[in-house]
């Protein structure tokens, strides 16, 4: 029987670890990568029974969720986020598949919640992601945030839901827009990208019109419109932090 090894990163993640960690402990080997977490992620890992490393640097979502694949040495990689949890028909699919293998790559269709509200439009309906694959068959990139799992053979899709409880309240939201967008900006950065005052402001508009209305967020009433306003203010930030990367980096060259 092939084997399942189930690759994890982590920080500060004691709200649904465990949830995560139970859904699949049928799994082989399971691995958890953390980056220094302060709550306590480390001791629900370790009660769990599974693998628990830390690293001291933080090189990006793309290295990290490498690294964690890395560690394992099954025939089957499944990647998950620590808020991500396996419904039973999906585990049930996913034994099915690597038991009987008709692709190297699987995608799974994720369903979202935002603040305890399940959401259906707002650009996070038909959501498949890529995370089931046979070893040497994908990599993620090697991107700071937005991290894509690389891979050459078409993903299939498996039955099943993977339950995103991405944002549990607005605390969450806000160090999210921190961070995504710092992330976001010194990776464009680092790519040679600049922008504007002028730039932020019409990105960060459009984000909100694409997803309340293009992507009928107003369908989500409550949801949809914070939804589209966390997306504007991501974006706008995104780009103000690039144009201050940008005019810190002129300054330096100036001196």
């Amino acid at each position: 029987m092939p084997t399942l090894g189930v690759a994890i990163i982590s920080k500060n993640a004691a709200a649904h670890l465990a949830s995560c960690l139970a859904a699949v402990s049928w799994a082989d080997q399971i691995v958890v990568l953390d980056s220094g977490s302060s709550d306590n992620t480390e001791s629900i890992a370790r009660a769990a029974g599974v693998r628990f490393e830390q690293t001291s640097d933080w090189p990006g979502f793309g290295i990290q969720k490498n690294r964690a694949i890395a560690l394992l040495d099954t025939d089957w990689v499944l990647a998950l986020d620590t808020d991500e949890i396996v419904s039973p028909e999906l585990a049930q699919a996913i034994r099915h598949a690597i038991a009987e293998p008709r692709a190297d790559v699987y995608r799974l269709e994720r369903s979202s919640a935002f603040c305890g509200q399940w959401v259906a439009h707002s650009g996070w309906n038909n959501d498949w992601v890529a995370r089931l694959f046979k070893r040497g068959a994908a990599h993620y990139s090697d991107d700071l945030v937005h991290e894509r799992l690389v891979h050459n053979a078409a993903a299939q899709p498996l039955a099943g839901k993977l339950l995103h409880y991405s944002y549990d309240d607005f605390e969450t939201v806000l160090n999210k827009i921190n961070s995504y967008s710092s992330a976001g900006a010194a990776q464009r950065f680092a790519k040679g990208k600049q922008a504007s005052l002028g730039m932020a402001i019409l990105r960060g508009l459009w984000a909100f019109l694409r997803t309340y209305l293009l992507k009928r967020g107003f369908l989500d009433g409550r949801a949809g419109f914070l939804i589209a306003l966390m997306n504007a203010e991501t974006t706008f930030y995104r780009f103000v932090k690039l144009e201050q990367l940008g005019r810190v980096s002129a300054r330096s060259k100036e001196q």
